[in-house]
């Protein structure tokens, strides 16, 4: 019979699973990089666990966070018991903390969500399609025709003689055999039609309709102004980013979006120009190729935490 873990070995994969949360949170500073790197390199044990780690969460990518951290707790011989179990174990383990800083908890209870990098696309029960952009999550009723985006980014196709609601803080928007692109932002929601016509209306205002090929954002008291839909920024539901003479610094925000830890840039890098399609399933060949074409260099100290340079010419 397998050993039980030790209660100092349940601590260290406990730290473990909140390090890996917290840097595929996307929010992981320097700091917290140069305390991983200390936490590592301070025991043997703490190394194993951080590898035992990252083996998990790609062995187990399609389960919930919580679930991955149990399992790091529990002998090799226990996992499959644990895995048959899910709800219950994710119920028992103490993974508020790791949920709340990989995705706030109302995403993670959501009927479907995204992780970073991670895109989904799905058949509603009307025949309507919607697709989850990176670090999205959503509600679905069909019983009250109704979505709420609760964070992230969304394409919705509502089918013929079907209409569907999407309710977001700031108010909603109502599509009827149309397709729209919504993203969710701090301040405002934008939306794009893509096909037909849309209706927002905010919290607190007017009504606008908007129609094929505009975009408009939607505040809590009115919408903002309506302008023609940017396509490029909709590439994202082929899995490609697509830019055309953009600043370096605003093309790498945006794919920052699609990767775990840290990714910087030197203040100088911001102003280079930047044209094409980048695939969003291998950001690593994204940096490679800028690398390639632009006179700077990717410095990886960690997968987790990469930094990009100015390339300095030596002749």
């Amino acid at each position: 019979m397998p050993a039980t873990p030790t209660n100092e070995a349940r601590e260290v994969a406990r730290a473990a699973a909140r390090w890996l949360a917290l840097l595929e949170s996307g929010k992981a500073r320097e700091s917290d990089l140069l305390q991983l790197e200390a936490w590592r390199n301070a025991s043997g044990s703490h190394e194993r666990a951080w590898q035992k780690a990252q083996w998990l969460r790609q062995r187990f990518s399609e389960l919930p966070g919580a679930l991955a951290m149990a399992t790091l707790d529990r002998p090799d011989a226990g996992r499959r018991r644990v895995l048959k179990q899910a709800l219950g174990v994710a119920a028992l383990v103490p993974a508020a903390w790791m949920l709340g800083r990989q995705m706030p908890l109302e995403a993670w209870v959501a009927d479907v969500h995204t992780g970073i990098g991670e895109q989904k696309r799905l058949t509603l029960a009307d025949g309507s399609s919607l697709q989850l952009n990176t670090d999205s999550a959503v509600n679905i009723d069909l019983a009250a025709h109704q979505v709420t985006l609760l964070r992230g980014e969304i394409a919705l196709d509502v089918h013929r003689h079907a209409h569907l609601t999407v309710q977001v803080p700031f108010g909603r928007v109502m599509v009827g055999d149309g397709e729209v692109c919504m993203r969710l932002l701090e301040r405002d929601c934008r939306v794009a039609v893509v096909k037909g016509t849309v209706q927002l209306q905010p919290l607190h205002g007017g009504t606008l309709a908007l129609h094929e090929g505009q975009q408009a954002s939607l505040h809590t008291t009115g919408t903002g102004p309506v302008g023609t839909t940017d396509n490029l920024l909709l590439g994202w539901r082929d899995g490609v980013l697509m830019v055309e003479d953009q600043p370096l610094g605003d093309f790498l925000r945006e794919l920052r979006r699609y990767r775990p830890g840290l990714l910087r840039w030197e203040p100088e890098l911001e102003t280079l120009r930047v044209t094409g399609t980048f695939r969003l399933d291998d950001t690593d060949r994204v940096l490679a190729l800028l690398a390639a074409s632009l006179p700077l260099e990717v410095h990886a100290r960690t997968r987790y935490w990469i930094t990009l340079t100015s390339r300095k010419n030596l002749a």
